[in-house]
């Protein structure tokens, strides 16, 4: 995708960026010479003038920009193949706004309206705390936003999404552990300031209710979504008296780090301890031993955020269809077996 800019086309040509929008738009009223200038240009910047016709004509930058958590999650990173893929088949460029789970202001929002960097706005499960008021307040014209897997704020909760079923497929896998005999489950969240994992948790909660089982404070615990906050959760595990005999973790990460702290705790997984993670990402099949886990379709997600996105960007979106769930599976390996006797 070319990131030269419409301003690069009018200098080469010579002529103002209002030359280039007629000469593009209205060929007729521009003299031939200072349309060839500008053909020229165009051929010469690589800019595509199908492209540059329908950014003039509905005065769009075609650039979309995707916040995320973190880049180099698996996950996400598998969402994004799904944007990019129709991104690029629709012409956009992307702008990533990476938040490492930190927020992003309202300011920083208000900045790129104010300044048009992007046309729309794909969050996917970032931790930003904005609602909706600042992409709409002043003079300046709200951007178009859709929300990729979960909905993380309750002031977002009206905004389009596009994500699996969390609390459907939460239940699903403590009722699996619990068909295998497990009565002690934990539950490893990802954070209590964050919305993140909340359906996840409601899920897990459910399921141990209509069970008939208790949820003992102790066996919830906050595993910030990494590797090392798994850890360290699953030492604290690991110290109570009745410990867990099954840890259902949020996110696969955190499912990794739990399998790391039981093997260096000398426990063999699942013999003494099952463990469940949820996503799917590349690296719960090749965990030691491989990880039961929630797949989520991530390219799909993707594709269908960005497709929904276009679709809020022409007028054409269906307001009866804001949330659009997708299927989820759950993925049987060797994490998991009943509780030793």
């Amino acid at each position: 995708m070319s990131t030269v800019s419409i301003k690069d086309v009018a200098r080469l040509a010579g002529v103002s960026i209002a030359t280039v929008s007629r000469a593009v738009n209205e060929p007729e009223r521009v003299r031939l010479e200072t349309r060839q200038r500008v053909q020229d240009a165009i051929r010469q910047t690589g800019y595509a003038p199908n492209d540059l016709a329908r950014s003039f004509r509905r005065g769009r930058t075609q650039v979309i920009m995707v916040v995320l958590p973190s880049v180099g999650d698996p996950f996400f990173t598998d969402v994004m193949h799904g944007v990019r893929a129709v991104a690029a088949r629709e012409g956009y460029s992307l702008l990533i706004n990476e938040t490492q789970f930190n927020t992003l202001t309202a300011d920083e929002i208000g900045a790129m309206v104010v300044s048009r960097q992007a046309d729309g706005i794909i969050l996917l499960a970032s931790l930003s705390p904005f609602g909706t008021r600042v992409l709409s307040s002043g003079s300046q014209r709200a951007l178009p936003m859709v929300i990729g897997c979960e909905t993380i704020a309750p002031e977002l909760s009206k905004i389009p999404g596009v994500h699996i079923d969390n609390g459907l497929a939460a239940k699903e896998v403590t009722a699996y552990l619990q068909g295998l005999g497990h009565r002690r489950i934990a539950f490893m969240y990802g954070d209590h300031e964050s919305l993140l994992t909340s359906d996840r948790e409601a899920g897990y909660r459910r399921a141990m209710a209509e069970a008939g089982l208790p949820v003992a404070p102790d066996w919830l615990v906050e595993g910030k979504l990494s590797l090392d906050g798994a850890v360290d959760a699953t030492r604290r595990l690991l110290a109570l008296e009745a410990r867990p005999t099954a840890i259902f973790c949020a996110n696969d990460e955190m499912a990794l780090g739990c399998l790391h702290a039981l093997h260096e705790a000398g426990l063999v997984v699942p013999r003494d301890v099952s463990v469940a993670g949820f996503d799917d990402t590349r690296y719960a099949r090749v965990a030691s031993p491989p990880l039961t886990t929630v797949r989520q379709p991530a390219r799909r997600i993707g594709e269908r955020v960005m497709e929904r996105l276009l679709r809020e960007l022409d007028g054409s979106a269906d307001e009866r269809a804001d949330v659009e769930i997708l299927p989820h599976e759950l993925v049987i390996r060797k994490s998991t077996a009943p509780p030793p006797a």
